[in-house]
């Protein structure tokens, strides 16, 4: 399993990149060999949301699966490409299979949780 130290991450197998004020979400590598071969991806709508929010489903061979904001603020934009390659979040599920961005309403929201290590040793 991989898990950059560079992320936060969440209990429910979310991952986090923050550049500035615009946090990348997706989910990790942990959980996508959980789902096995994803086959579709139901992408959020634009606009605000609260932490702990249901808003996306990731759907497998396996099973779906539905994916939470971990933080507040206001989707800003979604992965158009899933749509046509749903695939990219088990083939590279920190890069291209990044599922949404939000925009933080206040960024330390990010700082309480988990970093690297601690996720690591969660799912292990």
């Amino acid at each position: 399993m991989i898990a950059p130290v560079d992320l936060r991450y969440t209990r429910e197998h979310e991952w986090i990149r923050l550049q500035g004020d615009i946090a990348t979400i997706g989910i990790t590598d942990h959980a996508q060999e959980e789902l096995s071969d994803v086959v579709f991806v139901e992408l959020p709508d634009l606009g605000d949301i609260d932490k702990g929010s249901p808003v996306a489903v990731v759907e497998s061979v396996k099973a779906a699966s539905d994916i939470y904001a971990p933080i507040a603020g206001e989707i800003i934009e979604v992965n158009m490409d899933l749509v046509a390659d749903p695939a990219k979040v088990n083939t590279d599920p920190y890069d291209t299979g990044w599922i949404f961005k939000i925009r933080v309403n206040s960024p330390e929201q990010v700082t309480e949780l988990m970093d690297a290590a601690s996720y690591s040793g969660m799912v292990s």
